[in-house]
């Protein structure tokens, strides 16, 4: 039900309709008014203000307005040109109709659907549609919604906010009076450039029927309400983000607020570069062409290079600057041996070209786009941007010779430059775009930069619009394969050099989005946009670090900081992955391939490997030289051997080494995983050592620093290259005497019992010449005694001191019978050969464990492990975990990676329980 106007207002207002209804029947406004009755105000309507008035301080939302004039009464009426800011031939409502809310498929509220037409001046150019949308209960504010693509498709209004919160309705369903237009050209198509051919259609594209369709939207606003909006916003996303920008860079006094998503404000070098990437691609035989297969390798390639480099495993790639630093070991890597194209598993040296083409910025030389600009980002595909497969809509097309002109099977970057060279510029519909230089157009020099004054917004003196109180919010994704984020962020730039920090910080904001595409990508940020800008425009506060939920449907509700440009979002080192709470938004940009976990100087790690073998690692960090020294086996010969090599950074602190695929980590408080070339069989052997170890030299019976109740975690070598995982509870006493316990049903975890069945007894007595402890194993019954003389040397003991704390490797040579009467019907009745890592036995909470870690298999696999909280990815098979199960301190990994895994002190080993998966991992969190 309509709230009654007061009686003056409307008799004022019918008044002023009937004087403009005069006028345009006197043929007033030059240019005559469109060919209906007039029945806009006689003069432009004001700008919005900025301060509301009075009765409605900061913060308070004013009541609703209700209309003066009834919609249909709008229908046919026509704005004179001289009211329109810009040359047009007027404007004319060709419908408008009442909308209810009870009408089917309508979520929008009551409101009156305006849809008109802006004639041009030339004849030979296409009308301009625009739509406007005046609610029944109206907000007092409006929003004017930017284009996409080339444009040609009206914008109606009726759109929800672009990477606005689920379930937020649009803002027309809010109150806000809102409207769109079609940029003054038609097309079923927003990657069809003809109407370019037409000068007012580009000026119009380029800018200038967004100015048209404002004053026509705001005059029919104050027709409707007699009032003019309070405050006046304008939200655009690519096209529309360069609408946004463009229009406050032009006519600053229009709007209070400006938000400008994934912006293609560098429009001419975001086509130009598009030109050179096609020229890459299709030019000297298509020798430079990559399918699809080797798309995605490159971004595989790049993706396990720098997704930990933010600290999480997570498929995005965060710190991007520190990421660009591999480029050159990425694209090393990915190299076709000779640098020929002779499979689709590498890159050829022509192939490798085209990646620099989309990945370089492309620099201007000869000549200068509009503001002085000189360069064109390039696209960040070596730092996480995804241009083909699951996460996008686009690629490099399907046939190595494109089209002319060139479509959908064409690259979808060079489809655009196509049309832009074909019809911006040259406006030849059969010129051959791939003969256009886009670092020396040659003859085309001016008109090329004729274009880019008509079509970018790049203007870095918003000083009038921030006088006024403006207020721009950007946002762009980091991995943008249409528009990129780096042309952007030299904008940004820009705007500090010309403006200084300290008013680019009090009128803008400006957030960069790790994994996000031209909405797509694999984290697509939902926030509420709106009611940041509004709450900064209307109440003073300026956003800080907003949340983003991501929208990803595999990903779905994970959530990550917006960090405003240059900072980033980096992972705290626990808790949930998928928790903003658990990022930092940070600056830093570090050498991706220094590791803090090095050692200062060349210094001895003591450890052992996964065959029970005692040995020593000596690290050069000056040359990243290593030397493995085997100090005691199970195969005297072995004794003294040594392995020598060179390691090889890939980032987050892990190094490709000599042995046989074997990657060499460092963790932090001095831990080393690697591997060594095994005593026999293929592959590597885990190992890992300790930079600090607990070293009982006297006296030699006071273990108390280290006694525990322990879980045990590792592998028996059972002979012809076959491995069983081994687990047990245990436990080292103050004296120095040991006890392992497995359960007499399942062989395995326990809680520890003194009177334990399936034991093993023994004490440790330490070695000064091999800086590690001797295990005698005194006995294997129920019924024996650890003793602390006598018994069989069976092994050797490593109790490494990581952060200060114990972590023993137990390392076993030799096999032990258990006698009969201690075993039970399927239960093992030899003890075997091979490590155990041991962890205390007690309560492990959610979270602790969280992290990455590098792992190391017993089947010769160097790989990746992520624990979340109670999600558990090793090697890429997800599964879900169960903490003190069966037993505390001890952690079930479900049925996608069954097994159990202990953890202590950033190390973890993980047995596995389904006989076809390595027995045992060794892992270290980076």
């Amino acid at each position: 039900m309509r709230t009654p106007r007061p009686a003056s207002k409307f008799r004022v207002v019918v008044a002023l309709i009937g004087a403009s209804l005069v006028l345009a029947a006197c043929g007033g406004g030059s240019g005559g008014g469109g060919g209906g009755p007039g029945f806009f105000l006689p003069t432009p309507p004001p700008a919005s203000g900025n301060t509301p008035p009075a009765e409605d301080p900061p913060g308070t939302a004013p009541p609703p307005v209700v209309p003066v004039v009834a919609c249909a009464d709008l229908a046919g009426k026509s704005l004179p040109a001289a009211l329109i800011s810009l040359p047009t031939q007027g404007a004319t409502v060709t419908s408008a109709t009442p909308v209810a809310a009870g009408d089917a498929g309508n979520t929008l509220g009551d409101y009156c659907r305006v849809r008109g037409t802006i004639a041009p001046v030339d004849p030979a150019s296409q009308l301009i549609n625009f739509a406007v949308n005046l609610p029944e209960q109206w907000n007092q504010k409006t929003i004017h919604f930017g284009g996409g693509g080339f444009d040609g498709v009206l914008i109606d209004g009726t759109e929800v906010i672009r990477f606005g919160p689920a379930g937020k309705p649009a803002p027309l369903a809010l109150g806000y009076a809102t409207y769109g237009d079609d940029s003054g050209h038609q097309s079923s198509s927003i990657t069809d450039g003809k109407f370019a051919a037409n000068d007012e259609q580009l000026a119009n594209y380029g800018g200038q029927s967004l100015k048209k369709t404002r004053d026509v939207a705001q005059a029919l606003v104050f027709a409707r309400y007699a009032e003019k909006p309070k405050h006046a916003y304008f939200l655009g996303t690519s096209t529309g983000g360069r609408d946004a920008l463009g229009y406050i860079q032009r006519w600053p006094q229009d709007y209070d607020g400006v938000i400008a998503n994934e912006p293609a404000l560098n429009y001419t070098g975001t086509r130009l570069l598009n030109v050179a990437v096609g020229r890459a691609l299709y030019n000297n035989g298509a020798a430079g062409w990559l399918n699809l297969t080797e798309t995605l390798l490159v971004q595989k390639a790049a993706m396990q290079a720098c997704d930990k480099l933010d600290g999480a495993l997570d498929n995005l790639v965060s710190n991007v600057e520190s990421c660009r630093q591999l480029n050159t070991q990425i694209l090393a890597s990915l190299r076709c041996p000779n640098g020929a194209d002779t499979a689709d598993t590498c890159l050829s040296d022509a192939q490798i070209d085209t990646v620099h083409a989309i990945e370089s910025p492309l620099e201007f030389t000869r000549y200068s786009l509009a503001n002085g600009v000189k360069r064109a980002g390039g696209y960040n595909l070596l730092e996480g941007a995804l241009v083909a497969g699951p996460y996008t809509t686009r690629d490099l097309g399907t046939r190595k010779v494109p089209g002319n002109p060139a479509t959908s099977a064409d690259a979808n970057m060079y489809v655009t430059g196509d049309q832009w060279v074909k019809f911006f510029v040259t406006r030849d519909a059969d010129f051959n775009t791939l003969t256009f230089d886009p670092q020396n157009p040659g003859t085309y020099v001016a008109r090329v930069t004729e274009v880019s004054k008509l079509t970018d917004a790049t203007d870095p003196n918003l000083a009038p619009f921030f006088a006024r109180g403006g207020k721009l919010l950007m946002l762009h994704g980091l991995a943008d394969e249409v528009i990129s984020p780096n042309s952007t962020i030299d904008y940004y730039q820009q705007l500090v050099a010309t403006l200084g920090q300290a008013a680019v910080t009090q009128s803008v904001r400006f957030y960069t989005v790790p994994g996000m595409g031209h909405g797509t990508g694999s984290f697509i940020p939902n926030w509420d946009s709106l009611a940041a800008l509004e709450g900064w425009v209307e109440g003073g506060l300026a956003p800080a670090t907003p949340v983003a939920v991501d929208a990803v449907a595999g990903s779905y509700g994970r959530t990550r900081p917006l960090c405003q440009f240059p900072s980033w979002p980096k992972y705290r080192g626990s808790g949930s992955l998928d928790a903003a709470v658990n990022y930092s938004c940070v600056t830093e940009v570090g050498d991706p391939l220094a590791c803090p976990n090095l050692p200062a100087s060349a210094t001895r790690y003591k450890g052992g490997n996964s065959f029970g073998e005692e040995l020593q690692v000596q690290i050069d960090p000056a040359t990243m030289a290593y030397t493995v020294t085997i100090d005691a086996s199970h195969e005297p010969t072995r004794v003294g051997t040594q392995r020598s090599g060179s390691l090889v950074s890939q980032g987050s602190c892990s190094y490709t080494s000599g042995e046989s695929g074997a990657v060499f980590s460092f963790g932090a408080g001095g831990v080393l995983l690697g591997g060594v070339n095994p005593p026999s069989g293929t592959g590597f052997s885990p190992l890992m050592a300790f930079q600090n170890t607990f070293q009982n030299v006297s006296p030699s019976t006071d273990f108390r620093t280290v006694s525990l109740i322990f879980n045990a975690a590792g592998v028996e070598q059972l002979g012809a290259g076959a491995t069983a995982a081994f687990s047990s509870a245990g436990r080292l006493r103050n004296a120095g005497t040991f006890q392992f316990c497995r359960s007499p049903a399942s062989n395995s975890f326990m809680t520890y019992d003194q009177t334990c069945k399936n034991t093993e007894k023994g004490y440790l007595s330490y070695s000064t010449a091999r800086g590690a402890f001797d295990m005698y194993t005194t006995s294997t019954s129920s019924s024996g005694t650890a003793e602390t003389t006598g018994g069989t040397l069976t092994g050797s003991v490593v109790i490494g001191l990581v952060n200060g704390v114990s972590t023993p490797l137990y390392l076993r040579r030799v096999a032990t019978a258990v006698p009969a009467a201690d075993t039970s019907a399927g239960v093992a009745t030899v003890i075997q050969p091979g490590l155990r890592l041991l962890a205390v036995q007690q309560t492990l909470m959610p979270g602790a464990a969280d992290g990455s870690y590098a792992m190391a298999s017993v089947k010769g696999e160097s790989r990746e492990a992520t624990v979340v909280g109670t999600a558990f990815n090793l090697g890429g098979a997800a599964t879900t975990l169960g903490y003190d199960t069966p037993v505390l301190g001890v952690v079930q990994a479900g049925a996608g990676r069954p097994g159990h895994f202990i953890f202590n002190s950033g190390v973890m080993a993980f047995v596995s329980t389904d006989g076809t998966n390595a027995a045992l991992d060794l892992g270290v969190r980076h």
